[in-house]
């Protein structure tokens, strides 16, 4: 009975992809990671297709890294894609990845993937985290100064987050429904639900960042943008 029923929910996930394009148990729990060949370079070797301040990011031997605090911005708007990279932190370091950003002189109007190496004492700062509004599901990053690796899977108010392997984010943003406000009744910075955020926008990495404005390093950003 349980293998029946286990393959009637595979046979309805897959008419679900089939009919409307995107995996339909996206509840049900995703592992490990993409292969990226033929995937996009989010940025160029040379940065030609980035917007951030004069000396702010610099790419040495393949890893972007941050020298000021600044945002390195995509100089093109994404709206529904697949998003995977490394990234590697120093001790203290905080940083996150912007989403959709509707604004970027206001980094509000963007869902962030928090990237950290602390949790700033709040489970809704910590890595993984989509920052101010929903945990992790679980802790799994690697200590200071090791490759930590992300997917990120944005598509229509769907958001999911891969990380080291497990996924940690699975949501849906029409849940949240009210400004300044998480569907667990938490509140959060928002001054739009994020239900209204824009569903197309460049996305962003933050550079140093915090009191101690530690290190942060990037690589093999690559994207794949889904139909």
């Amino acid at each position: 009975m349980g293998k029946r029923l286990i393959s009637g929910a595979c046979l309805l996930s897959g008419f679900v992809m089939l009919f409307f394009g995107f995996p339909g148990c996206l509840a049900a729990a995703q592992s490990g990671h993409p292969d990226t060949a033929g995937w996009k370079s989010l940025f160029q070797a040379d940065l030609s297709n980035a917007v951030f301040g004069p000396g702010g990011w610099v790419v040495e031997e393949g890893i972007l890294i941050a020298k000021s605090g600044g945002t390195i911005w995509t100089s093109e708007a994404y709206g529904d894609f697949v998003l995977d990279f490394e990234f590697r932190l120093a001790p203290a370091a905080n940083s996150g990845v912007f989403l959709r950003t509707g604004n970027v002189k206001n980094i509000l109007s963007a869902l962030e993937i928090q990237i950290h190496e602390t949790t700033d004492g709040t489970k809704y700062g910590m890595a993984g985290a989509l920052y101010d509004a929903k945990p992790p599901s679980k802790n799994v990053s690697k200590p200071a100064g090791e490759w930590n690796r992300y997917t990120i899977t944005c598509q229509g108010s769907r958001l999911t987050l891969v990380f080291n392997g497990e996924e940690v984010l699975n949501l849906d943003l029409e849940d949240w429904t009210e400004p300044n406000k998480n569907p667990d009744g938490t509140r959060n910075k928002f001054s739009t639900a994020l239900k209204d955020f824009s569903r197309s926008g460049p996305i962003g990495f933050q550079g140093l960042h915090g009191k101690e404005a530690a290190p942060v390093w990037f690589r093999n950003i690559k994207i794949r943008q889904l139909k």
